[in-house]
């Protein structure tokens, strides 16, 4: 912010100098007002103004030309100072009031007058200085040095002001602004130089000759000018529809492939940038540029079932999928670029070792492109999602690919990539276009049949107006009725119990009666993820394995959409895809959205069977019928499980509630009755709790609540069991133990509640005074032991509450326990 407010004070003070400079050049060079030959000043003038209106613009170069410094030339060897300048700042004036692209403020016009005045009265004073009449140089010098500094006093100012106003390089704007019009102003001073010497043989009148050639000179030039802005402007077009081009032949790609848009997206920026980087020419990366988007059109030529395999390939499925780069670039060979894209896309898959396909060039005999793309392209699929596996974080990518260097990539490149790939991704999110997606799912309701006409099938008949035999139409009476009945007693149970179980398996028994499958599905939403809630049939333990994130894969689908599918891919399902070893045997899919009232997915029904294309219409009409009420037996049956659960358990720590404790300790004793053995309950309470609350809060108390429940939770062993009794009262439940192991694990629950204060406040000052009790020896039913630990642990609180403690340590003169 300083640098720019400082930046623009200097462009400010800049400005106000020149033009206080130029004003007062003008002022004193005006005044008094010298007239030498007014109707040769009046004609002067007059074609001065005219001229003021020729303006050309010149392709590809930033600015226009005129013919004003041709009359600034002309007269300061014809008329005083003060006339020189009227024409000049006239012609100046005039020209920035014409302007046709934007009207000019009246500082940027006096700035522009105070600039000529400045330059026309240093080129006036160099080219009338006596030194040199008696120096005797020669005339012609004359008219060079004075066109020189004209030149170099009307353009460097304003390429200074232009420079500061966009915080450039002085020189850098010149060079680009103003270098280019050194050429005219050499041949303006030819063209006074001749003029000169013809005014001088056949006077002054000749002048009124320049117009007309001007004229004609600046119409020529202006038809010859917008010719060549005519072939830049189509030069523009067809670049323009060449990359239009190349852009349609990546949705092309995508068509076949749709998880390669954002991937070629991603690999153009990379490789473009890592081009840049290792210095390649502007042909080299366009050619790159564009065959980062096509280097996989050649996989139009590959089997869809190859591309979308979420597993290995076999090998001959992998003859099939190394085709593709030689079919890329004969595709891209007849589109005739005029940069070498083929051959990046013909080498993008060798290997530097000589080991690629399909010619197996090796090092720097495959072009830089291809290895440079060869490297991007593989980086980029380790480190994003695939549907047949999960992208693994880009440090772990790029350390394989570091791992390959010198055997499938270029060193060189891989070493750029390591240099940049963070940038380089953060650089591509934020060119990432708006994604063009293909209407590939949309249903085109016109065209009643193929010509071929349709695979013999009862239905299709029906469709084409033939007659249904009796016996059809019966079948078909008898199966509606069947159907009905069916569902009718689906509906009726769906709703009689409350166990997500109980009802999923009566759903699935009535189920298979109306919609054969061999596998069938449950899953429920839960923080945007489907859980298989219920599984039957074939790949049971692979599909109970199942965690499908909303939007990925085909339940995903359904969820995210809220659309049914039929006869879908199963292989899709993201989860078990990731590990090569397993694999499904089933190949259709029936999968509807489950929604309560609101529309709102609760969960997904799937149906998945062996044979390809199983399912039929009207088994999804089936599926659409009981989706609605399985869907609010669904929501039933998780409320009630919600009740349930917050009923037993303590909604601070999840841990079980006092009601639970009782229950499973009425349990526990029945079950030791019978056995004839013995458990231990231990009571646990919380020293310096309060002092916590007071000095943090109660949400950082309720912190130290949830913290130690979980880690006395964790370290209990099989057979303990942990509740809260209410407050910052703990219960352990575990097998009856000698004194001096009953002493360590409260030696050890001590160190559990230090190390929870510790983690959430940072003090270790908390302690824990524990009180036990033994069935039967203490009590046979759960209240009397419940109230002789509790009686003891306080006497344990009385005695560590005598003891002296120290702000950072927790107590140890007295024992924690008393038993």
């Amino acid at each position: 912010m300083k640098s720019s407010t400082a930046n623009a004070l200097t462009t400010n003070v800049f400005l106000y100098l020149i033009t206080v400079l130029g004003l007062a050049a003008m002022l004193l060079g005006m005044f008094p007002f010298s007239l030498t030959d007014l109707p040769k000043f009046l004609c002067h003038l007059t074609l001065a103004v005219l001229a003021a209106c020729f303006r050309i613009s010149l392709p590809t170069i930033t600015g226009t030309l005129t013919i004003n410094f041709l009359f600034v030339l002309i007269g300061i060897g014809e008329f005083s100072l003060s006339e020189v300048l009227l024409i000049a700042t006239s012609m100046t004036a005039l020209q920035c009031v014409l302007a046709q692209d934007r009207r000019p403020t009246a500082g940027k016009i006096l700035f522009n007058v105070a600039v000529v005045a400045l330059a026309t009265t240093a080129t006036y004073v160099v080219y009338t200085n006596p030194q040199f009449a008696l120096a005797g140089v020669p005339g012609p010098v004359m008219h060079v040095t004075a066109a020189f500094v004209l030149y170099v006093m009307t353009t460097f100012p304003i390429s200074m002001a232009i420079a500061l106003t966009e915080q450039r390089s002085i020189v850098r704007t010149w060079r680009e602004c103003s270098l280019w019009t050194g050429p005219y102003y050499l041949a303006g001073a030819a063209v006074v130089l001749l003029l000169s010497a013809t005014t001088s043989m056949l006077g002054w009148q000749m002048v009124l000759f320049v117009m007309p050639v001007a004229y004609l000179i600046t119409r020529s030039y202006q038809l010859y000018a917008g010719r060549i802005q005519d072939g830049l402007n189509h030069m523009e077009q067809m670049a323009e529809l060449h990359l239009r081009t190349i852009e349609a032949l990546a949705l092309a790609i995508e068509a076949k492939d749709t998880t390669t848009h954002d991937h070629l997206q991603r690999v153009q920026v990379y490789a473009v940038e890592i081009a840049k980087t290792l210095g390649l020419s502007a042909e080299q990366i366009e050619a790159l540029r564009a065959a980062a988007l096509l280097h996989d059109i050649g996989k139009l030529a590959v089997p869809e079932h190859i591309i979308s395999k979420p597993g290995r390939l076999t090998p001959e499925e992998f003859e099939k999928m190394k085709i593709h780069p030689i079919v890329g670039a004969e595709i891209i060979e007849q589109a005739r670029f005029p940069y070498p894209v083929a051959p990046i896309v013909r080498s993008h898959h060798e290997r530097w070792d000589g080991r690629g396909y399909p010619d197996g060039l090796a090092g720097e005999a495959i072009p830089i492109g291809a290895r440079i793309l060869s490297v991007v392209d593989c980086f980029d699929a380790l480190s994003k999602d695939r549907q047949y596996r999960r992208g693994i974080p880009m440090a772990e990518a790029l350390e394989i690919i570091q791992e390959d260097a010198g055997r499938s990539f270029d060193p060189e490149i891989v070493k750029v990539l390591a240099e940049h790939y963070l940038e380089l991704e953060q650089m591509a999110r934020l060119r990432m276009p708006s994604r063009t997606r293909l209407s590939t799912a949309v249903r085109v309701e016109r065209g009643a049949a193929p010509a071929a006409g349709y695979e013999e099938d009862n239905d299709a008949a029906v469709l084409a107006g033939e007659p249904r035999s009796p016996f059809d139409f019966l079948t078909s009476i008898a199966s509606a009725r069947q159907e009905v009945q069916s569902l009718l007693e689906l509906s009726q149970n769906l709703g009689t119990s409350l166990s997500l179980p109980e009802t999923f398996t009566v759903l699935a028994q009535r189920l298979k009666r109306m919609v054969s499958y061999d596998s069938m599905v449950i899953y429920v939403v839960c923080d945007g993820r489907l859980f298989p809630e219920f599984v039957t049939g074939e790949n049971f333990r692979l599909l109970s394995a199942l965690e499908i994130p909303i939007g990925e894969g085909l339940s995903g689908w359904v969820a995210e959409s809220k659309q049914s599918i039929l006869n879908g891919n199963p292989s899709v399902e993201p989860g078990y895809l990731n590990d090569p070893l397993k694999f499904s045997t089933l190949r259709s899919a029936l999968a509807v959205p489950l929604m309560n009232d609101k529309q709102r997915v609760v969960g997904v029904l799937a149906l998945y069977a062996a044979g390809r294309d199983f399912f039929t219409a009207d088994h999804l009409r089936v599926l659409h019928a009981i989706s609605a009420k399985l869907a609010q037996c669904i929501l039933n049956a998780m409320k009630y499980k919600l009740a349930e659960t917050s009923a037993t358990t303590d909604f601070l720590t999840s841990l079980p509630n006092a009601r639970s404790l009782v229950v499973q300790m009425t349990s526990e004793i029945e079950r030791c009755r019978r056995l004839g053995a013995a458990f231990e309950i231990l009571v646990c309470d919380l020293n310096g709790f309060k002092q916590i609350n007071d000095r943090f809060g109660h949400l950082q108390g309720n912190q130290v609540l949830h913290q130690f429940a979980q880690l006395l939770k964790e370290a209990c062993r099989n057979g303990e069991y942990v509740a809260r009794m209410g407050g910052d009262e703990f219960v352990v439940l575990l097998p009856a133990l000698p004194p001096l192991a009953l002493e360590e694990k409260a030696v050890q629950i001590n160190q559990l509640v230090r190390q929870a204060g510790q983690t959430v406040v940072g003090e270790s000052t908390l302690s824990v005074a524990v009180g036990s009790a033994r069935f039967p020896v203490d009590g046979e039913e759960a209240e009397p032991l419940l109230a002789v630990a509790d009686e003891r642990m306080y006497r344990a609180k009385a005695l560590m509450n005598a003891v002296p403690v120290s702000r950072q340590s927790a107590p140890v003169a007295a024992s924690p326990l008393v038993q």
